[in-house]
């Protein structure tokens, strides 16, 4: 599977990164929103793991943008935050994102939890 990982941290971000890598996944990074646009478009991933508080354009504004656009409305997007009571999981679910994850990640399920939603979304 083909995963982007939009994470401004870069110990979150090289830990997601890591345990995807170890289950086989090609995975590429971006550490904000605008440079996770071109990564986008130009490596067209199955998946997006996707942090909500970035500098710049938040997750959520990332978010409503690809949903908007027909070329990658598809891509299922798996949003994670430290802070969950900023974002109550039906309106991170109403504004289209896939699946919901606090931090902190549990590695051991991440891998399973990004199959989950690649399946649901092409099955």
């Amino acid at each position: 599977m083909n995963v982007l990982v939009i994470e401004d941290h870069p110990t979150d971000r090289k830990l997601m990164s890591v345990v995807l890598k170890m289950e086989g996944h090609v995975v590429h990074e971006s550490a904000s929103a605008e440079s996770a646009i071109d990564a986008i478009l130009t490596t067209t991933p199955d998946v997006i793991l996707l942090d909500l508080r970035l500098p710049g354009m938040d997750g959520m504004a990332l978010v409503r943008q690809l949903k908007a656009n027909p070329e990658t409305s598809g891509i299922p997007i798996v949003v994670v935050t430290a802070f969950p009571e900023s974002y109550p999981r039906e309106d991170l679910l109403a504004a289209g994102c896939d699946a919901y994850i606090a931090k902190p990640i549990n590695t051991r399920q991440l891998p399973n939890q990004l199959r989950e939603v690649t399946e649901r979304r092409s099955g």
